[in-house]
Parts: structure tokens; sequence; C-alpha cells
């Protein structure tokens, strides 16, 4: 049994199954996830999903230290490519991004370290998963923090609904439905994972 919305396409369920739930500490990961939260706003992630090889190739593979060195000629040649989402200031907002996740990991020594650390306390999470459980939190008291921490370092496309879509993407919370058969094979990668500080 699985989520019920991981349906769609086998692109999907395979995301379902070996990605979305489980604890992410790879900043790179981490990063591009955040890059891609902030081009979903107002779209589908599948339509992200369809795109994700042509992000990566079209922003050097979300590595950060490469983004910083984007120019105008980037946002230009970013544009023109019919492969990713063409939103000028989303691009742009990545690039920005790169530059303020540098700056992070000078302050905290990881994204992982900073991300992590708005993990909520699993007591404070519902007793229950179902399909309307899991509509109706589209954030948390954390995604909301994390949100307000990330726009005062500068950061763009952070809103509490996109936070919380990274937290749920990421690891940080487990929104598999009770019964799908991701649920426990993530339960027990959050319970292996050694967080990062």
């Amino acid at each position: 049994m699985r989520c019920s919305w991981s349906a769609a396409t086998p692109l999907y369920q395979h995301y379902h199954d070996n990605e979305w739930g489980f604890p992410v500490t790879d900043d790179r990961r981490l990063f591009e996830k955040l890059c891609l939260e902030g081009f979903q706003a107002g779209l589908s992630w599948l339509t992200i999903l369809n795109k994700r090889e042509a992000f990566r190739a079209a922003f050097a593979n979300f590595e950060a230290e490469k983004m910083v060195r984007f120019g105008e000629k980037d946002v230009a040649r970013l544009l023109a490519d019919a492969g990713i989402v063409r939103h000028r200031g989303k691009i742009e907002s990545a690039i920005n991004n790169a530059r303020r996740v540098l700056e992070l990991r000078e302050q905290h020594g990881s994204l992982a370290a900073y991300c992590w650390g708005f993990e909520p306390d699993p007591k404070s999470r519902p007793k229950r998963f179902t399909l309307a459980n899991v509509k109706a939190m589209t954030t948390s008291p954390e995604s909301v923090a994390l949100s307000k921490d990330l726009k005062k370092k500068g950061w763009t496309f952070v809103g509490p609904t996109t936070m919380y879509a990274l937290m749920q993407a990421m690891g940080l919370v487990n929104d598999h439905f009770d019964g799908c058969h991701a649920r426990e094979k993530a339960l027990r990668a959050r319970a292996e994972l050694k967080v990062p500080k």
C-alpha cells in the first residue's frame, strides 16, 4: 500500500517509495530541494519532478559554490531554457539563495546541521496519518520558524508552506499515511540517522 498521491506516474511512485520522507543530511541535496520547492510555488510537484534532471543540468547540479558565480548571462540562458520553469524571480532567487547557503555554512557548519535544528519533537506530531490529516498540515510551528529565520538571513521563496514541503520531502517529518509501506522504512531510516550537529 502507498500514499494515494503517489499513483499519478511511475516516476512519482519511485519518488514516493525511495525519497519522500526519508532523512537527508547531504548539503547539496538539501539545497537542491530548497531551490526546487521555490520553483514549485504555484505548480504541482510532479511538474518539477519531471523537469528535475533539466534543472540539475541548468543549475550546475545545485552546487552552491558554482551557482554563486552565475550572472546576468546565466539568467538570460536560464530564461531561454524550455526544460525548466522560466520565471525570472525564481531563477534569481535560486542564485541569491546559493550565496546565502555559503554564508549559512560559515555560521552553522553545514546546511544540514541548520535544517535539522528545526526538526519537530516527535511528541508534537499527530497520532494518525491519513489523507485528511496530511492535507490539513500545510505548515507547522517549526516550518514557520525556519521560514522566518531564513528570510531574516536574506533567503527568498522560503515561505512556511514551502518549508513544510521541504521538511516532508527531506525526512524532518514523516507524513506517509498509516499503512503505507514506506512509512515504516522511513521511520527506521530516521531511527538509524545520526543527526548532524
